[in-house]
Protein backbone atom coordinates (compact mmCIF):
# COMPACT_ATOMS: atom_id res chain seq x y z
CA UNK A 1 0.00 0.00 0.00
CA UNK A 2 2.82 2.38 0.96
CA UNK A 3 4.60 1.59 -2.30
CA UNK A 4 1.49 2.45 -4.30
CA UNK A 5 1.17 5.81 -2.51
CA UNK A 6 4.87 6.53 -3.07
CA UNK A 7 4.66 5.80 -6.81
CA UNK A 8 1.48 7.89 -7.14
CA UNK A 9 3.21 10.87 -5.52
CA UNK A 10 6.29 10.33 -7.68
CA UNK A 11 4.21 10.19 -10.87
CA UNK A 12 2.28 13.34 -9.90
CA UNK A 13 5.55 15.17 -9.29
CA UNK A 14 6.93 14.17 -12.70
CA UNK A 15 3.76 15.34 -14.45
CA UNK A 16 3.75 18.61 -12.49
CA UNK A 17 7.36 19.50 -13.25
CA UNK A 18 6.97 18.48 -16.90
CA UNK A 19 4.03 20.85 -17.29
CA UNK A 20 5.81 23.59 -15.37
CA UNK A 21 8.81 23.45 -17.73
CA UNK A 22 6.67 24.08 -20.84
CA UNK A 23 5.43 27.52 -21.81
CA UNK A 24 4.73 30.10 -24.46
CA UNK A 25 7.00 32.99 -25.32
CA UNK A 26 5.43 36.02 -26.96
CA UNK A 27 7.69 37.62 -29.58
CA UNK A 28 7.44 40.45 -32.10
CA UNK A 29 5.63 39.60 -35.35
CA UNK A 30 8.79 40.78 -37.15
CA UNK A 31 10.91 38.12 -35.45
CA UNK A 32 12.34 35.69 -38.00
CA UNK A 33 11.60 32.11 -37.02
CA UNK A 34 12.64 28.95 -38.84
CA UNK A 35 11.58 26.06 -36.65
CA UNK A 36 10.86 23.38 -39.23
CA UNK A 37 12.57 24.62 -42.37
CA UNK A 38 9.26 24.81 -44.20
CA UNK A 39 7.47 27.84 -45.68
CA UNK A 40 6.64 30.43 -43.02
CA UNK A 41 5.55 34.03 -42.42
CA UNK A 42 9.03 35.45 -43.04
CA UNK A 43 9.07 33.88 -46.50
CA UNK A 44 5.68 35.43 -47.31
CA UNK A 45 6.95 38.90 -46.39
CA UNK A 46 10.17 38.60 -48.40
CA UNK A 47 8.45 37.31 -51.52
CA UNK A 48 5.47 39.68 -51.41
CA UNK A 49 7.61 42.78 -50.93
CA UNK A 50 9.98 42.03 -53.80
CA UNK A 51 7.33 40.95 -56.32
CA UNK A 52 4.87 43.72 -55.47
CA UNK A 53 7.57 46.33 -56.01
CA UNK A 54 8.18 44.85 -59.46
CA UNK A 55 4.49 44.70 -60.30
CA UNK A 56 3.79 48.29 -59.22
CA UNK A 57 6.53 49.52 -61.53
CA UNK A 58 5.43 47.38 -64.48
CA UNK A 59 5.23 49.17 -67.85
CA UNK A 60 1.71 47.77 -68.38
CA UNK A 61 0.35 49.72 -65.39
CA UNK A 62 2.10 52.94 -66.43
CA UNK A 63 0.84 52.55 -70.02
CA UNK A 64 -2.73 51.93 -68.83
CA UNK A 65 -2.65 55.09 -66.73
CA UNK A 66 -1.49 57.10 -69.73
CA UNK A 67 -3.98 55.70 -72.26
CA UNK A 68 -7.10 55.45 -70.04
CA UNK A 69 -6.36 58.32 -67.66
CA UNK A 70 -7.30 56.12 -64.70
CA UNK A 71 -5.88 53.33 -62.60
CA UNK A 72 -6.41 49.79 -63.90
CA UNK A 73 -8.89 47.67 -61.97
CA UNK A 74 -7.41 44.38 -60.75
CA UNK A 75 -8.91 41.20 -59.38
CA UNK A 76 -7.02 38.44 -57.57
CA UNK A 77 -7.28 35.07 -59.26
CA UNK A 78 -5.85 31.76 -58.15
CA UNK A 79 -2.49 31.45 -56.43
CA UNK A 80 -1.81 27.74 -56.77
CA UNK A 81 0.25 25.62 -54.42
CA UNK A 82 2.38 23.37 -56.61
CA UNK A 83 4.91 22.61 -53.90
CA UNK A 84 5.42 19.39 -51.96
CA UNK A 85 4.08 20.85 -48.71
CA UNK A 86 0.93 22.48 -47.39
CA UNK A 87 1.03 26.23 -48.14
CA UNK A 88 -1.93 28.54 -47.63
CA UNK A 89 -1.50 30.63 -50.78
CA UNK A 90 -4.48 32.83 -49.86
CA UNK A 91 -2.19 34.58 -47.36
CA UNK A 92 0.30 35.38 -50.13
CA UNK A 93 -2.49 36.55 -52.46
CA UNK A 94 -3.88 38.85 -49.76
CA UNK A 95 -0.40 40.31 -49.17
CA UNK A 96 -0.24 41.20 -52.87
CA UNK A 97 -3.71 42.72 -52.77
CA UNK A 98 -3.02 44.88 -49.70
CA UNK A 99 0.33 46.13 -51.00
CA UNK A 100 -1.03 46.96 -54.46
CA UNK A 101 -4.08 48.78 -53.08
CA UNK A 102 -1.91 50.81 -50.72
CA UNK A 103 0.49 51.69 -53.55
CA UNK A 104 -2.26 53.75 -55.19
CA UNK A 105 -1.35 52.50 -58.67
CA UNK A 106 -4.30 50.13 -59.13
CA UNK A 107 -7.87 49.66 -57.92
CA UNK A 108 -9.16 46.28 -56.76
CA UNK A 109 -12.54 44.59 -56.99
CA UNK A 110 -13.79 41.72 -54.85
CA UNK A 111 -12.73 38.18 -55.77
CA UNK A 112 -15.16 35.54 -57.03
CA UNK A 113 -15.69 34.07 -53.56
CA UNK A 114 -16.18 37.51 -51.99
CA UNK A 115 -18.66 38.62 -54.66
CA UNK A 116 -21.08 35.80 -53.78
CA UNK A 117 -21.78 37.23 -50.33
CA UNK A 118 -21.91 40.81 -51.64
CA UNK A 119 -24.43 39.88 -54.34
CA UNK A 120 -26.60 38.05 -51.81
CA UNK A 121 -26.66 41.20 -49.69
CA UNK A 122 -27.50 43.39 -52.71
CA UNK A 123 -30.35 41.04 -53.72
CA UNK A 124 -31.67 41.10 -50.15
CA UNK A 125 -31.65 44.91 -50.20
CA UNK A 126 -33.90 44.91 -53.27
CA UNK A 127 -36.59 43.19 -51.18
CA UNK A 128 -36.03 44.47 -47.65
CA UNK A 129 -34.46 47.94 -47.94
CA UNK A 130 -36.00 51.23 -48.96
CA UNK A 131 -35.51 52.55 -52.49
CA UNK A 132 -33.37 55.37 -51.11
CA UNK A 133 -30.89 53.06 -49.37
CA UNK A 134 -30.88 49.89 -51.49
CA UNK A 135 -27.75 49.38 -53.61
CA UNK A 136 -28.46 49.42 -57.35
CA UNK A 137 -28.19 46.22 -59.39
CA UNK A 138 -26.01 46.03 -62.48
CA UNK A 139 -23.41 48.60 -61.43
CA UNK A 140 -20.49 46.29 -60.61
CA UNK A 141 -17.07 47.43 -61.74
CA UNK A 142 -15.42 45.06 -64.18
CA UNK A 143 -11.72 44.25 -63.74
CA UNK A 144 -9.15 45.06 -66.40
CA UNK A 145 -6.41 42.75 -65.11
CA UNK A 146 -6.24 39.53 -63.11
CA UNK A 147 -3.35 38.75 -60.77
CA UNK A 148 -2.48 35.04 -60.64
CA UNK A 149 0.47 33.05 -59.35
CA UNK A 150 1.92 29.85 -57.94
CA UNK A 151 4.41 28.46 -55.42
CA UNK A 152 6.72 25.60 -56.34
CA UNK A 153 9.58 23.85 -54.57
CA UNK A 154 12.72 22.00 -55.56
CA UNK A 155 13.97 19.62 -52.87
CA UNK A 156 17.45 18.08 -52.79
CA UNK A 157 18.45 15.72 -49.98
CA UNK A 158 21.27 13.37 -49.06
CA UNK A 159 19.59 11.99 -45.95
CA UNK A 160 21.35 14.22 -43.41
CA UNK A 161 20.76 17.54 -45.12
CA UNK A 162 17.86 18.81 -47.18
CA UNK A 163 17.89 21.86 -49.42
CA UNK A 164 14.52 23.46 -50.12
CA UNK A 165 14.26 26.17 -52.78
CA UNK A 166 10.98 28.02 -53.29
CA UNK A 167 9.94 29.52 -56.61
CA UNK A 168 7.10 32.02 -56.38
CA UNK A 169 5.62 33.31 -59.64
CA UNK A 170 3.12 36.11 -60.16
CA UNK A 171 1.53 37.30 -63.39
CA UNK A 172 -0.74 40.16 -64.41
CA UNK A 173 -3.13 39.13 -67.20
CA UNK A 174 -5.37 41.30 -69.37
CA UNK A 175 -8.85 39.80 -68.89
CA UNK A 176 -10.15 40.92 -72.29
CA UNK A 177 -7.21 39.73 -74.40
CA UNK A 178 -5.57 37.05 -72.18
CA UNK A 179 -2.25 38.81 -72.73
CA UNK A 180 0.28 38.48 -69.93
CA UNK A 181 1.30 42.06 -69.22
CA UNK A 182 3.78 41.42 -66.44
CA UNK A 183 5.45 38.37 -64.91
CA UNK A 184 7.75 38.14 -61.92
CA UNK A 185 9.55 35.38 -60.09
CA UNK A 186 11.23 35.19 -56.71
CA UNK A 187 13.58 32.29 -56.05
CA UNK A 188 15.55 33.87 -53.21
CA UNK A 189 14.10 31.58 -50.53
CA UNK A 190 16.50 28.68 -50.07
CA UNK A 191 16.91 26.71 -46.86
CA UNK A 192 19.34 24.04 -45.71
CA UNK A 193 17.86 21.79 -43.04
CA UNK A 194 20.26 19.59 -41.09
CA UNK A 195 18.78 16.69 -39.14
CA UNK A 196 20.61 15.56 -36.03
CA UNK A 197 21.72 11.93 -36.14
CA UNK A 198 20.34 9.68 -33.42
CA UNK A 199 22.75 7.16 -31.95
CA UNK A 200 21.41 3.96 -30.47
Amino acid sequence: MKNNIFFAILLSSIVFFSCASSGVERVSANTQTDLSGYWNDTDVKIVAESLVNECVGANAITAFHSSKNRAPVVIVGRFENRSDEHIDTSILAKKFEIALINSGTVDFVASASERTGIREERDDQQINSSDETAASVGNETGADFMLIGSVKTIVDSNGKQTARTYYVNAELVNIETNKKLWAGENSSIKKIITRSSVRK
